[in-house]
């Protein structure tokens, strides 16, 4: 005799919060991948080979601090919508590679929606 978990799934009453909680977890996404960006392609390398560790210090910084909103708001969202710990770890880890918070982004939005349009509203 197998047991399995019960599916969940998310109540009509729920989607505007959903909703909202995609739109927060869109903007950090987007926010926190611009300032790795930055930091990547135009901090480091002025810092190793032009000496200036300014734009290090102002895009660094802000990174750390706001990926902590990031990983926050993408939990957030996840337990909102049932994801597994899986999707949320590689979420997490996607803020730390330049370019893949974009990818990640995409792909929570594409499954958020999908999940929302199967509720009956």
């Amino acid at each position: 005799m197998t047991s399995q978990a019960p599916e969940q799934t998310i109540d009509a009453e729920g989607v505007p919060s959903i909703e909202k909680a995609l739109v927060r977890y869109r903007i950090m996404a987007w926010v926190v991948g611009i300032l790795l960006v930055v930091l990547v392609l135009i901090g480091v390398p002025l810092k190793y080979l032009g000496g200036n560790d300014t734009v290090v210090v102002w895009t660094g910084v802000p990174h750390g601090w706001l990926y902590m909103l990031l990983l926050i708001t993408a939990y957030d969202l996840g337990r909102r919508v049932h994801w597994p710990w899986l999707r949320l770890i590689l979420i997490a880890l996607a803020g730390t590679i330049p370019f893949l918070s974009f990818v990640a982004e995409r792909s929570a939005t594409k499954d958020v929606r999908a999940r929302l349009a199967g509720v009956a509203r």
